[in-house]
C-alpha cells in the first residue's frame, strides 16, 4: 500500500523546499521516495521530479489557448488533470508500491480551501489505495502580527475541513522568525493555539474597528479545537516533522538495505537475538525525545539565543571538519604503510 503526503500552502510558504529537503533526507536514509509536481507554473523545480504535470499541461498553455489569466488558468489546469486522472494514475503505478510519494500542490489557496478538483483528485488517489496525509505550510513570520496569525488559523482550519485528510499544520521558516519583529507571547502559545482571548489587547491595538470580529473568529477557531502547529527549519528540525505519522506509515529500511552488524533476521532465533520489533514501533510512533524535541528548545535556538547558537554551531562544524581531515590523514598513512614497495596508491 503506497503512502504519501499532499503538500499545500500559500505561495512562498516553502512547499518545494520542504519536498526537496524530505527527498534529500529519505535518500540519505536509503528509503524510497518520489516527488510529484502538480504545479503547472513551477518551472524551477529544485528536487528530482518523478512525475511532472508539465508533461500533461502547463499554465502558459492554458492561458494562451483559452485567453485566461494566471488564476483562472491554474484552476483550469487542475480541472484538466482531474478529467485526465488516468494519466496521473498510470505514472504513479510506475513508481512502485514501496515509494513514499509527495504531491507538491500549487500555491493558490483556493485549491485546498474551496475548489473541488484537488479534493476529488485526492479522493481518487485514496480509492487507488494511497494512504495520504495533508501537510499545510504557513510562513512563521505571520505569528509576529496578531491579525495575520488569526488569518493563518482560519486558512489552516478551512484546508483541514475541505481536504478531509489526516492533517499536519507546519510553521515553516522558523529560523527567519527574528527578522520580522518580537513575539507578543512565547512560541508555544502560537503552536499549541492556546487561549486566544490573550490576543484581545494586541488585536484591539492593531485594528480597533474589527476587534469584536476578530474575537468572534477566535471563538470559532477554539470551538473546533482542531488546530495546532509544528515548527520547521528544513536543515535542522526535519526529523521532528517525520515523527508525526499521520498516514500510519512506519518508516523501516527498504529490502535492499543491509542489516546492522549483529542483527539476526531469523524469526526462529531466541528473543535476545531477534530484532526488537516492539522497540522499532515504539521509537517510530512514540513521543519525540532529545535536543530540540520541545517547542521551548526551538524558541531558544531560533528566537531567544539565535546568535549564540549560530556561533556555537560554527565552532562545532569547524571542529568536526578538523576531525574528518585527521581521520582521512590517518587512513592515508595506514594505506601507505600497508602498500608493498614499488606499488602506487590510488
Amino acid at each position: 500500500m503506497p503512502f504519501g503526503e499532499v503538500v499545500c500552502g500559500s505561495p512562498g510558504s516553502g512547499k518545494s523546499t520542504y519536498c526537496y529537503g524530505k527527498h534529500q533526507l529519505f535518500s540519505a536514509l536509503n528509503r524510497p521516495i518520489s516527488v510529484v509536481n502538480l504545479d503547472p507554473a513551477n518551472e524551477n523545480i529544485p528536487y528530482p521530479c518523478a512525475v511532472d504535470i508539465a508533461s500533461l499541461i502547463t499554465l502558459h498553455d492554458a492561458m494562451s489557448e483559452h485567453g485566461l489569466g494566471p488564476n483562472g488558468a491554474m484552476l483550469y489546469c487542475m480541472e484538466y488533470l482531474e478529467a485526465n486522472y488516468d494519466w496521473l494514475e498510470a505514472r504513479l503505478m510506475e513508481l512502485g508500491p514501496e515509494s513514499y510519494v509527495l504531491f507538491d500542490l500549487p500555491g493558490q489557496v483556493e485549491l485546498s480551501t474551496n475548489h473541488e478538483s484537488v479534493k476529488r483528485i485526492v479522493k481518487k488517489l485514496e480509492k487507488s489505495g494511497f494512504r495520504l496525509a495533508a501537510v499545510h505550510l504557513c510562513d512563521a513570520h505571520y505569528v509576529t502580527d496578531a491579525s495575520k496569525y488569526i488569518s493563518i488559523l482560519m486558512l489552516s482550519l478551512r484546508a483541514m475541513l475541505h481536504l478531509e485528510l489526516p492533517h499536519v499544520n507546519v510553521l515553516s521558516k522558523v529560523d527567519l522568525l527574528t527578522q520580522y519583529g518580537d513575539l507578543d507571547f512565547n512560541l508555544d502559545f502560537y503552536t499549541e493555539v492556546q487561549d486566544l482571548s490573550h490576543l484581545e489587547n494586541a488585536l484591539s491595538t492593531a485594528s480597533p474597528r474589527y476587534a469584536a470580529l476578530n474575537m468572534a473568529i477566535c471563538s470559532l477557531i477554539e470551538d473546533y479545537g482542531l488546530i495546532g502547529f509544528e515548527t520547521l527549519a528544513v536543515e535542522v528540525t526535519f526529523p521532528n516533522i517525520l515523527r508525526y505519522k499521520a498516514t500510519g506509515c512506519v518508516f523501516v529500511p527498504s529490502t535492499s538495505t543491509l542489516l546492522p552488524e549483529g542483527a539476526v533476521n531469523d524469526p526462529n532465533a531466541p528473543p535476545t537475538q531477534r530484532p526488537n520489533a516492539w522497540g522499532l514501533m515504539s521509537s517510530a510512533m512514540g513521543s519525540i525525545k532529545g535536543p530540540r524535541s520541545d517547542i521551548r528548545d526551538v524558541q531558544e535556538r531560533w528566537v531567544d539565543a539565535r546568535e549564540d547558537w549560530d556561533a556555537y554551531e560554527k565552532v562545532q562544524w569547524r571542529r568536526e571538519g578538523q576531525l574528518v581531515k585527521e581521520e582521512v590523514r590517518r587512513k592515508n598513512g595506514r594505506r601507505e604503510r600497508n602498500t608493498p614497495a614499488g606499488e602506487k596508491t590510488s
